[in-house]
């Protein structure tokens, strides 16, 4: 299914299921049957279906949960298309990780069963929900048949229907980062059930360090014989990723493609020792290489289509800087020392900057900014995406130039 589907089924199919089993919920109640929601968790189920960046702004929640009841008692629940990005990670046991596949609604409505069966086959006793306001996730939480289940509640608000399936409902504080929104999820778990309003405590993720990404001798010998192979030779220093996201699920977040191409020439002219790479997904690769000829025919390379996760992330430990907008990569480069420069439009660093102290984000804050959010399922009536157009070239070259000290070094150099 597309995301468009996705979104479609989660509205018409999710809000009635939410209602329906909110309904039987209070008829359980009604004679006697009801969730304890309290004990110390024991065996607990994160509910993360998809997008690789928010798996690494949940690493902060699931360190907390793995202090409480240890990592082999840790299970996270994901679409398959998102496992990649998890076994890149490695923190959860492989065996805990439990896939959705939603090609179609026939093969979801079967691993739904299958989930259902394996939680009480394990004694999951616990859910933490970590979508926003997914009705789908609601769902799934509800049917896991844990005891205690912790998500985000609208409360007052209107719309955003999700009914009323969790046993500890947290409000969704969109002042906080997204990781200290997923921390608190887990805090919930201290308090008691049913409480008006969780959490009552401070909560950030301090000075928290994602885990470092190390490739392997081969995977490193094959990235570098990669490299070489498209370049021609070992590539020039520095080396510089451009992520242009061509074709993007949310176009508002990207940035022109006419802008892309300018920084890179600037770049090339300005340090002639450079190289410059392009990825992308497999669809965008003619793309790619378009661009990539455009940019420089000898010193720009493209790789879109070439890379799976893992080896993306191992070119990441290779290069000397990252320059792309809001995406999956560049949380993934979060798990190595790469220097990031971000860039941000319709959604805020605020909330979703990577994890990791080598990220700048260059964000225009217009009064409009961010318009995708949990709140509005992360659909805008904005078909002008200004935000990001106000970024210009000049600001990311002296970004890129200010967090990559050889770029900067070749600059005075050529002076």
């Amino acid at each position: 299914m597309n995301e468009q589907q996705s979104r479609a089924l989660d509205y018409w199919i999710g809000v009635i299921l939410c209602w329906l089993l909110t309904r039987w919920r209070r008829l359980r109640n009604l004679f006697g049957v009801r969730d304890p929601g309290q004990g110390a968790p024991r065996r607990i189920l994160f509910i993360k279906l998809a997008e690789m960046g928010a798996i690494a702004l949940s690493m902060p929640a699931f360190e907390a949960a793995r202090r409480r009841v240890g990592l082999d008692n840790l299970f996270c629940l994901m679409l398959e298309t998102n496992r990649e990005m998890h076994d890149l990670v490695g923190f959860f046991p492989t065996a805990n990780l439990i896939s959705i596949r939603d090609k179609n609604l026939l093969t979801f409505a079967l691993d739904v069963w299958r989930l259902m069966r394996r939680c009480r086959r394990e004694g999951i006793d616990t859910v933490i929900d970590l979508e926003g306001f997914a009705r789908v996730s609601a769902v799934l939480a509800y049917l896991t048949g844990a005891r205690t289940r912790v998500g985000f509640d609208r409360y007052s608000c209107e719309g955003l229907y999700r009914g009323d399936l969790f046993t500890h409902r947290v409000w969704l504080n969109y002042y906080q980062h997204a990781s200290a929104q997923f921390l608190a999820l887990v805090a919930a778990l201290d308090g008691s059930a049913r409480a008006d309003v969780l959490v009552k405590q401070r909560v950030d993720v301090g000075d928290y360090r994602l885990p470092t990404f190390e490739p392997s001798a081969e995977e490193l010998a094959a990235i570098d014989d990669l490299l070489a192979r498209r370049c021609g030779g070992p590539p020039g220093r520095p080396l510089v990723i451009l992520k242009p996201n061509l074709i993007d699920l949310l176009p508002l977040r990207r940035w022109p493609r006419e802008r892309f191409l300018e920084l890179g020439r600037r770049l090339l002219a300005d340090a002639p020792g450079a190289t410059i790479v392009l990825t992308g997904l497999p669809k965008e690769r003619a793309l790619s290489e378009e661009l990539a000829a455009e940019i420089s025919p000898t010193r720009c390379v493209s790789l879109a289509g070439d890379t799976t996760i893992r080896t993306l992330a191992t070119l990441f430990t290779r290069a000397d800087l990252l320059v792309t907008s809001d995406c999956g990569p560049a949380h993934m480069a979060a798990f190595t020392d790469l220097p990031i420069v971000s860039i941000f439009g319709p959604e805020t660093p605020r909330l979703y900057a990577p994890l990791t102290p080598h990220n700048t984000s260059l964000w225009a804050g217009l009064a409009c900014s961010p318009c995708l959010t949990a709140f509005n399922h992360r659909r805008s009536t904005c078909r002008d995406n200004a935000c990001m157009q106000a970024i210009t070239v000049e600001q990311v070259f002296a970004a890129a130039r200010a967090a990559c000290p050889p770029l900067a070094r070749q600059v005075v150099s050529a002076r």
